[in-house]
Parts: C-alpha cells; sequence; structure tokens
C-alpha cells in the first residue's frame, strides 16, 4: 500500500515521457527542448511541497495528511486536462507535485513511526522496490492512453491513481501518530523543530548525498525520451526498453533488502556509489574516444542507464533510514526538510542538465559521474 502511494510520483513522471513529443509539437513547437520543463516543473512544486506535507501530518495525523496532498494533486490533473498553452500546462504540474509530496513524504514518516535503523531500511527497500519498478509499466501505460485518448487522456489516469491509493489507504492503514504524540503548527514548536532537524550533521549530510542522487537521476529521465528516440533511434521501443531497464534495476532494492541487516546502510550505499562512478567515468571516456562500434553503442548505453537506477535501488531507502533514525518524535518535519532540500536541489541539477541535450549522451553522463563521485566522498563522513 505505502509503495503504491510512493508510486503515485514515479507514475506521474514516467507515464508522461511518451507524451512529451505530442505536448512539443502541440503547446511547444518552436523550442522542443521545453517540453522536459513538465518533468522538472513537477519536481519543483513536489519539493516545495515537502516543506508543509511533514508538518502537517506531525499536526493532524498522517491519514488526513495524505488525503489532503491526494485532493491537490487530482485537482492539478484535472486542470492539465484543459491545457491550451504550455504556461498553464505548467502551472498544472507545479499543482500536481504540490501534492504528490504528501505521499511520498508523509508515507515515509509513517514507516518511520512504526520501524527504525536497519529494520526501517529493510522496509524501505521493498517500498522503494515498487516505486522503482512501476517505470517499467508507466511508459507503456502512458502509449497506450495517448493511443486511445491522445495526451490528456494521461492526466485523467493520474486522477484515478490518485484517488485509488487514498481509498487503498482509508480501507486498510490505522493511524499511526496517536493524538498525544502531535506537534501544534505554531510557529515556536516548528522553527525549533525545524532548527534541530537543519542543526544536525548526519541529517544535512544524508540529505546532500540524497540531492546528488536524485540530481543524476533525475537529469537522466528529462532527457530519456530524447535519448532512446533521437540518439539510439529507439522511439518506437522506447516503453519496452524503458521497461526493462527499470525492472533490472529494481533487483537492487531487492539486494538491498536481503543484505542491508548484514552489511549495513552506510557501507551499502557508499559502494553503489563508487560502482556508479567507475561505470559512468568508463561510458564517458568511450563515447568521447569514439571507441564503441556501431553494434555495441546502444547495448553500453542500456547498461549505464540501468546501473543508475540500480544505484538509486541500493542508496535511497538506507540514507533515508540513516538520517531519519534519531527523528523519530519530528519524523514529519525531519522528513520534509529531506525531501524539500533534496528535491529542488536535484532540480536544480537536472534542469541544466536536461537542457544542454546535444543529441548525446554526454551531459547525462558527465552529471552522473561527478554527482556519484561527490557522494561518495561525503559517504566517507556518514556513521551508521
Amino acid at each position: 500500500m505505502l509503495a503504491f502511494l510512493f508510486a503515485t510520483i514515479a507514475f506521474s513522471i514516467d507515464a508522461m515521457l511518451p507524451a512529451l513529443p505530442d505536448i512539443a509539437a502541440e503547446l511547444t513547437p518552436d523550442n522542443v527542448n521545453r517540453a522536459q520543463l513538465i518533468l522538472t516543473v513537477f519536481m519543483a512544486g513536489m519539493g516545495i511541497g515537502t516543506l508543509f506535507a511533514g508538518p502537517i501530518s506531525d499536526a493532524i495525523g498522517r491519514k488526513p495528511a495524505i488525503y489532503l496532498g491526494t485532493a491537490i494533486y487530482v485537482a492539478g490533473s484535472i486542470a492539465a486536462v484543459f491545457s491550451q498553452s504550455i504556461e498553464f500546462l505548467l502551472v498544472a504540474r507545479f499543482i500536481q507535485g504540490l501534492g504528490a509530496s504528501g505521499p511520498r513524504i508523509i508515507g515515509m514518516a509513517l514507516i518511520r513511526d512504526l520501524y527504525a535503523g536497519r529494520d526501517m531500511a529493510r522496509i524501505s527497500s521493498f517500498v522503494m522496490m515498487v516505486f522503482i519498478t512501476v517505470p517499467a509499466l508507466a511508459p507503456f501505460i502512458g502509449a497506450v492512453i495517448i493511443r486511445f485518448s491522445e495526451w490528456q487522456g494521461v492526466f485523467l489516469a493520474f486522477v484515478v491513481f490518485g484517488l485509488v491509493g487514498a481509498l487503498w489507504m482509508g480501507l486498510r492503514q490505522s493511524e499511526t501518530l496517536a493524538p498525544a504524540n502531535r506537534r501544534p503548527l505554531r510557529l515556536g514548536p516548528l522553527t525549533a523543530a525545524a532548527r534541530e532537524v537543519l542543526s544536525d550533521r548526519q541529517v544535512m549530510l544524508c540529505t546532500l548525498i540524497l540531492t546528488l542522487g536524485f540530481g543524476q537521476m533525475f537529469a537522466l529521465l528529462s532527457s530519456a525520451q530524447q535519448l532512446f528516440a533521437e540518439t539510439y533511434g529507439k522511439g518506437d521501443s522506447f516503453p519496452a526498453w524503458f521497461a526493462a531497464m527499470a525492472l533490472l534495476s529494481g533487483t537492487g532494492t531487492l539486494l538491498n533488502a536481503t543484505f542491508v541487516m548484514r552489511f549495513g546502510m552506510r557501507r551499502i550505499a557508499k559502494w553503489a556509489y563508487v560502482m556508479q562512478t567507475f561505470v559512468s567515468a568508463a561510458m564517458l571516456v568511450l563515447i568521447l574516444s569514439d571507441a564503441l562500434p556501431d553494434g555495441l553503442r546502444f547495448p553500453a548505453f542500456f547498461f549505464w542507464a540501468v546501473s543508475v537506477f540500480f544505484m538509486a535501488g541500493v542508496t535511497f531507502g538506507n540514507l533515508n533510514a540513516l538520517a531519519l533514525q534519531g527523528m523519530g518524535h519530528i519524523a514529519g518535519m525531519a522528513a520534509s526538510i529531506i525531501a524539500a532540500l533534496s528535491t529542488l536541489a536535484a532540480t536544480l541539477i537536472a534542469a541544466p542538465v536536461g537542457l544542454l541535450y546535444d543529441g548525446t549522451a554526454v551531459p547525462a553522463i558527465a552529471a552522473t559521474l561527478i554527482c556519484s563521485a561527490l557522494a561518495w566522498r561525503l559517504m566517507g563522513w556518514i556513521h551508521d
């Protein structure tokens, strides 16, 4: 159930990918790269929404706050259906992002209400497995919807997805935050809680590493459709290739859930960034030197793209657990600040990289190399 709620974000991003060419042709034909902003604006709205979702859930409870977020998400989806300009669509997507932040952040706080430490990392890994696996089906679903109802139909699917998640939550999940443990929405307590989170060295280090991880993943997502279709000529089969990529990378979360109790959260996350640094460096050298024969260019790119999502599967759950393990008393506020800072900062990485698309994978690979190398260095300062 929680995985389904988390997947609202993945579905909202990846189901849009097949629609980007149609939206670009209809709403911004003079500058087709602007269609990528449909993804980054959603992430920006999500980043800002996370600042409020956690504190609201600390005050009124997890379930009512998720219902509120879902209502905003549905309203943004309906507005997008009636968009006649790229500007109006971007506003609607921003509202969608605001609402989608609710299920994501409050779901993490709900997990922290029930688990801590490596147990939380294990549960989060299973949630993240679905979060990462959903993209396997999302582009295919989006392509099918577009075939029968054009791109507006994708936003109607978002309405259904949001309502199903809220209904499932209402029927199956009891409230995890007792009234006695709720914190009022007053400036004094909110400021004190925010100051505690922002002054915690472990939380801030994990947030910075999450920023780098999200930044490189969002950068790849922003230009994924163009890379597969234009660079490697896989436009017609893009949904199938994207599905295979997501399914293969989903094994990362399964491996993490299996081994995190044995090896620990920090060690697994650190070696994931080590792996990503060397894989991206090798891929960048191969492309820039033009050393790959034609028949191996797409397989090599596909392997690299899988590695980026695999890295996410073995790091995001662990980093969230490491950041939240000492924040159980203010889990909502902590989850909000961590997600808000990491998501908003990640869009500052992803948006320029996406707009730098030049017909090759070089901008995305270079960004991933830099982000992973920095994350590897920062992991040395984290403790279990």
